[in-house]
């Protein structure tokens, strides 16, 4: 049990800093259909839990050091190739976005500017890419608890100090939700995630032989992500005044409970998308130039620096438009993901 614990936490800690740390994906594809978005929670928990448990496992059976491995297995050489493209350019686009909300956090919590605040987010990250990314990676499951904590209070004030008044049928939360229905919404959130989330948490399923052991941690990480996302999506449905128009709802909802709680949350996002940006930066690079060549850091450098400059486009907007188009295209691996696990049960059964 403690192994599939640690592998829930790793994938909670991957997925947590490019899906919705920040709130802002959570209030696009969640909060913005008012209180259907509390059915799209629970949706995606069921989600998250069932592809989560299926990649583990095959990470494990395959016991594989690459996504790609684990890609081609359930995918075949054609399908396989183009949701290998579609994985290799969500690595470099969340970098991107990483970098660009590192600047917002610096600017709203911190006062810097936020080219600053990019710049800051993409030199460490490429040192660190250059230098030595696996003592990052192996944090990644560290910082989950202490997420899973500051969302509970955030949370628990959130609900106690609701204003009954709002009817979350007819809630505005300033943003255009991706697409009509709460459910394809919800589709395509888990489908981004777990496009962008397969790539380290395969290789990290490599690592155990037992493949029930593996898959239950694909299952604890599942439903955790579901519910730091319905808890998250209720605490801003309970607080839609505050959180219009900000890029951050998460630190502002922190804001208003005490600055403390503001600036720790801030330190926390900071932490994931650090995390997150190194783990999608490197993977990229790995995947186009073989780590370890000379050519390797040169090319980690210049991805950065092309990084940088692009994030440069805004957050909000790298989000509304990156995380949509992705999450249509990722459909097509849980759908590979859906057959290669009935196929499974036939061989098996």
């Amino acid at each position: 049990m403690k192994k599939s614990l640690q592998i829930g936490s790793a994938f909670i800690g991957i997925v947590v800093g490019a899906g919705f740390v920040s709130g802002q994906e959570i209030l696009l594809f969640f909060t913005s259909y008012g209180y259907l978005g509390i059915a799209g929670s629970i949706l995606a928990a069921i989600l998250f839990a069932f592809l989560g448990m299926n990649l583990t496992q095959l990470g494990s059976r395959l016991q594989t050091t690459s996504h790609e491995k684990v890609i081609y297995h359930i995918c075949g050489p054609y399908l396989g190739f183009v949701i290998d493209m579609v994985i290799t350019c969500l690595l470099f686009g969340i970098t991107i976005i990483m970098f660009a909300g590192a600047g917002v956090v610096f600017e709203e919590q911190f006062g810097l500017s936020a080219l600053i605040g990019s710049l800051i987010m993409a030199i460490i990250t490429i040192i660190t890419v250059t230098l030595n990314v696996q003592k990052v990676i192996g944090l990644i499951g560290a910082i989950t608890p202490f997420l899973l904590v500051i969302v509970l209070i955030i949370a628990a004030y959130s609900v106690f100090h609701y204003d009954s008044s709002v009817d979350l049928k007819t809630v505005s939360v300033g943003t255009t939700p991706p697409v009509s229905h709460w459910g394809i919404g919800a589709l395509l959130y888990v489908s981004y995630n777990i496009a962008a989330g397969v790539a380290m948490i395969t290789v990290i399923a490599g690592t155990v032989k037992n493949q029930q052991v593996a898959g239950w941690g694909g299952i604890i990480g599942g439903l955790g992500l579901g519910l730091l996302i319905l808890l998250i999506n209720i605490s801003m449905l309970t607080q839609l005044d505050s959180i219009k128009n900000t890029s951050m709802p998460m630190v502002t909802l922190a804001n208003n409970i005490h600055p403390i709680v503001g600036f720790f949350m801030a330190v926390i996002l900071i932490g994931m998308i650090y995390n997150t940006a190194v783990a999608m930066l490197y993977a990229f690079s790995a995947r186009i130039v073989k780590a370890g060549k000379t050519s390797f850091k040169a090319f980690t450098v210049f991805s950065g620096a092309f990084a940088f400059f692009a994030s440069s486009l805004g957050f909000v907007y790298l989000i509304g438009t990156i995380y949509p188009v992705t999450g249509y295209l990722g459909i097509l691996l849980i759908a590979a993901i859906v057959v290669s696990w009935f196929t499974y049960r036939r061989k098996v059964y």
